[in-house]
């Protein structure tokens, strides 16, 4: 949920400006050089489409077309061996919850949460938990894992978004095998500059004002950080979705775990996450992707901002859509879910979305395996919209 404006921007730049922010002038993100954009963006043909007539075989699409999004990242770190170190066991009654460390790449690793069912003989499903943006950087998987001594900003942002639930351990009840890691620039992986205080680098001393300053100043320097990534040659987005895979790599190790039967789902950039990781790793045999689905043209006039640029991939537009990207999970369980009050599309442009993704999954031979759903409701996942994503989760994940 980016709440980047202008006047952040050019703060975070060091620029002196006294601007009214195009965010809050409706139809106003790009002025009068829209008509450009919307002209080029218009040409595009979505030459990777399954729904085009050269395309028959899903496979054979999925392989062409999984390739070349892969491609457009500009992110293609060398595997390596995970080098997994759990550094705590904590038995929760229910499950085991433990902390752990591992490589997604030589250069990364990651901290992650995993919650282990108990009383579930044999190898279990399991589920990718991937967690928010909420222009809230202090935490990350914490968002979606309960831990000891929880932040109270923590708390108020879960009751404002999750309806107060940490819904891992919803999903570990149902005896899934749960994983969350903090991703690039949140929780363990949050950016801190020179200087910043002891409480920033600890977290556990914060207040509740220097969690808030402290997501500011983040929200602010977005912007550079992706400058910084692509000049280094890389996207914020690679990054991401790199890690989302490799964190499934990490769950084939594991015992515990039934390879054929892994799952993703989140909220926010958790749900941007879900679609590319569904549509981008074949071992994804079931997702949910909750507010995050339009189609990109309908975003173009005012909802930019609600891209950002952690979500960018150049080029992508002119050979497929979010819709197309997200279809390539096909013939895997799709459901989707939007509030109709979500601020950061367009009502239209999502079902434009879910009607693209509709076709393909029809035109794949399994219509029955996509669900569209949308709720009178605001950007969240709230418990009805989490008791619903689980049944359909169990749906496809469990014999």
């Amino acid at each position: 949920m980016a709440i980047t404006t202008l006047c952040l921007m050019t703060a975070a730049l060091g620029l002196a400006a006294s601007v009214v922010s195009a965010d809050e002038v409706p139809d106003a993100q790009t002025g009068s050089l829209y008509p450009f954009i919307r002209e080029t963006a218009d040409r595009s043909q979505f030459s990777l489409s399954f729904l085009k007539e050269r395309f028959t075989d899903v496979e054979a699409w999925k392989t062409e077309a999984r390739a070349e999004v892969m491609s457009l990242l500009h992110y293609s770190p060398p595997t390596c061996d995970p080098q997994a170190e759990v550094v705590e066991r904590v038995d929760c009654g229910d499950y085991i919850r433990e902390k752990l460390y591992f490589n997604t790449t030589p250069d990364i690793r990651v901290p992650a949460y995993l919650l282990l069912p108990k009383g579930y003989p044999g190898p279990r499903p399991a589920i990718v938990a991937l967690h928010d943006h909420g222009a809230f950087f202090v935490y990350g998987k914490e968002k979606i894992i309960p831990t000891d001594n929880e932040h109270a900003a923590l708390t108020e942002f879960k009751r404002n978004y999750y309806s107060g639930r940490s819904y891992g351990v919803d999903l570990v009840k149902r005896g899934y095998v749960v994983i969350a890691i903090d991703t690039f620039y949140w929780g363990e992986r949050r950016m801190l500059l020179p200087g910043d205080p002891p409480s920033w680098h600890e977290r556990d001393p914060m207040t509740a004002e220097d969690v808030s300053a402290f997501n500011q100043r983040s929200s602010a320097l977005t912007w550079r950080t992706s400058v910084g990534l692509f000049e280094a040659g890389i996207t914020w987005s690679g990054v991401m979705f790199m890690d989302d895979i490799r964190t499934v790599d990490y769950l084939l190790t594991r015992p515990e775990v039934d390879p054929e039967r892994i799952g993703c789902c989140g909220l926010s950039v958790g749900g941007f996450r879900s679609a590319h990781l569904a549509g981008l790793d074949p071992r994804i045999k079931a997702a949910v992707v909750v507010g995050w689905m339009c189609t990109y043209g309908a975003m173009l006039q005012s909802k930019l901002s609600s891209i950002g640029p952690m979500k960018l991939i150049p080029g992508l537009y002119p050979l497929m859509d979010l819709p197309d990207v997200v279809s390539m999970n096909v013939p895997g369980g799709l459901m989707v879910i939007q509030g109709t009050q979500d601020g950061l599309f367009t009502n239209e442009g999502v079902a434009d979305a879910y009607d693209k993704i509709a076709r393909v999954y029809a035109k794949a031979g399994v219509p029955e395996r996509f669900e569209g759903v949308t709720y009178d409701g605001p950007h969240e996942f709230n418990a009805e919209m989490q008791d619903k994503a689980f049944a359909w989760l169990d749906r496809w994940l469990k014999p």
